[in-house]
């Protein structure tokens, strides 16, 4: 599964609220932010929470461009990894109970291994994923 996702985005800029909204073509999502800046911003971050939970991503409109647009609005590719995102939302610790031979534990425990250290390394380096 690939984590780095994109998708077009219609941006409006509300000049009654002075604020941009954001709004997904491909989903049903929306969101907004007083900036620019602050709207893409938003726009990552409600799409990592939109796919939080999910396994596979809807196909990202290809013809964009053909959308019309109305007053104050243009069309933007907003992107998220879903790893970074993960890495930064949900960090919470999770209890995983697993077997080893026990000529290995009383190795390690001698050595004093700090096994759920071990265990991420290895998960890590296993999934590809940067430290």
């Amino acid at each position: 599964m690939d984590t780095k996702i994109v998708y077009p985005a219609i941006f409006t800029y509300d000049e009654k609220e002075s604020c941009y909204l954001v709004d997904f073509i491909d989903f049903n999502c929306s969101t907004f932010g007083k900036t620019i800046e602050e709207a893409f911003f938003m726009a990552e971050e409600a799409m990592g929470l939109y796919f939080e939970d999910e396994k596979e991503y809807p196909a990202s409109t290809q013809d964009y461009k053909r959308i019309s647009l109305k007053k104050n609005q243009f069309i933007s590719l907003v992107g998220v990894d879903m790893i970074e995102y993960y890495k930064r939302h949900s960090n919470k610790s999770v209890k995983k109970t697993l077997t080893i031979p026990e000529w290995l534990n009383v190795l390690a425990e001698n050595d004093n291994v700090n096994f759920s250290q071990v265990l991420q390394e290895a998960l890590k380096e296993k999934l590809i994923i940067d430290k």
